[in-house]
């Protein structure tokens, strides 16, 4: 049964059951970011603090690597067997990769060996998630109806955004009760084996969803079989717009999100308790924006939306680095990343379903998986360490400029495209 004879309650329960298992997968994701500051002096070698997040922000970007290995074997996976069966295997590899990361030794204890097997934990997780987001962003625009599409598909970043938060939620708990020495030495692994625990009941709701119709009609029509070949070979347009579309929109995200953390400590100047206070209070605003940019695409269109964020993002990327450079007062400085990330709430309220509608069913999760892996490893996945690489080298603000001219980019292919509300092939099905 489909969303097309599903009553509204029971549409309503099977989104919300995929963006539950949605906001637990990307916690695993973040806690490893949030908690960064903490475990990067146990388990690296000592050095300067900066080396040990560029450390830390290495195996970061060694995660997204095999994201578009995930979107690839995952995506395949799920145009074939289903959204549902991919979104359960998914979180069973987060949840080994979050347990393991949670019982790593020390650098201390055994060397080379504890980054060694963090490595292999977000490579783990990295498979996951880059599975997790084509899946996860096909199955909540196929279940939403055609009208409120754009407004159901933004609970993808609502939840993604959920699970920054929740990381965040969880470090200012474990900052008000522990010690920095309890923190440093042992404290870091309880958010890790939290988020495995969480994973164990996320597999359980996934087990219990019900499949798209859409997957459900392509099946019994016996479409033909997805895979990259036919994917590059039948939809190179879409698929390389999905990469030129993804480029400067998630490497803005990292850059107000998941680097700002860092940014706000290593630049601005703040203790790590205020940076994380403030980028709680940003995150929770941005989340609960992404509904309304989503319902708006569905009065206005996706391309409006995609147009405003290119602009507002070339014109003001450079002056707010600039100001958070100099910024003193947290009121001020939580302001300005509110700035940003209303700017680039125009890409990450619809890019899910702006994807999702450029391609027929048999080959749609592959097609918004796979190009958006690629493009999100490229340019997401190495944001921190571009960063830092380029503050450690004294050019920190060639960093400002280079997430200026890959929004500019993206803004050129928002300019060209057709709006895909009106030109959705998800009607289609």
């Amino acid at each position: 049964m489909g969303p097309g004879k599903l009553s509204v309650d029971r549409r309503l329960r099977s989104i919300l059951g995929g963006s539950a298992g949605n906001l637990v997968e990307w916690y695993d994701w973040y806690v490893y970011s949030a908690f960064t500051l903490y475990f990067a002096p146990v388990i690296f070698p000592k050095a300067s603090a900066t080396a040990q997040l560029l450390n830390a922000a290495a195996i970061f970007a060694v995660g997204f690597l095999m994201r578009p290995v995930g979107a690839w074997v995952m995506g395949i996976y799920a145009d074939r067997h289903g959204r549902k069966s991919a979104l359960t295997l998914s979180v069973t590899l987060m949840c080994a990769g979050a347990f393991l990361i949670a019982v790593t030794p020390t650098y201390a204890a055994i060397g080379w060996g504890a980054p060694a097997l963090l490595v292999v934990a977000r490579l783990l997780q990295g498979l996951s998630v880059g599975g997790e987001y084509g899946a996860s962003a096909v199955y909540l625009s196929e279940m939403a109806g055609r009208e409120r599409r754009g407004f159901y598909s933004s609970f993808q970043y609502v939840t993604l955004v959920g699970g920054q938060i929740a990381a965040l939620c969880v470090l200012l708990l474990l900052q008000a009760v522990l010690s920095e020495a309890q923190l440093e030495s042992w404290g870091w692994r309880i958010p890790f084996a939290v988020g495995g625990l969480l994973a164990i009941a996320v597999f359980r709701i996934r087990r219990g969803l019900i499949e798209t119709e859409s997957f459900t009609n392509a099946a019994a029509a016996g479409s033909p079989r997805s895979s990259a070949l036919a994917l590059f070979r039948d939809h190179p347009r879409e698929a390389t717009k999905v990469m030129l579309l993804t480029a400067g929109g998630t490497l803005a995200f990292y850059a107000y999100t998941t680097y700002m953390q860092k940014f706000l400590v290593n630049t601005s100047g703040f203790s790590r308790e205020t940076a994380t206070w403030i980028m709680t209070a940003a995150l929770i605003v941005y989340a609960a924006i992404q509904p309304v940019a989503g319902a708006l695409s569905d009065r206005v269109g996706r391309k409006p939306l995609m147009v405003a964020f290119g602009v507002a993002g070339v014109v003001a990327t450079v002056p707010i680095f600039l100001a958070l450079e100099r910024v003193t007062n947290p009121w001020a400085a939580l302001s300005l990343v509110l700035s940003a990330l209303l700017i680039v709430t125009g890409y990450t309220s619809i890019n899910a379903v702006v994807k999702a509608e450029l391609f027929p069913a048999h080959i749609r999760t592959l097609g918004v998986a796979l190009p958006y892996a690629l493009a999100n490893t490229i340019f997401g996945g190495t944001a921190e360490y571009v960063a830092l690489w380029l503050k450690n080298a004294g050019l920190e603000r060639g960093f400002y400029w280079y997430v200026t001219a890959m929004i500019g980019v993206s803004l050129l292919v928002y300019l060209r495209m057709r709006d895909t509300r009106a030109h959705s092939r998800i009607v289609e099905d």
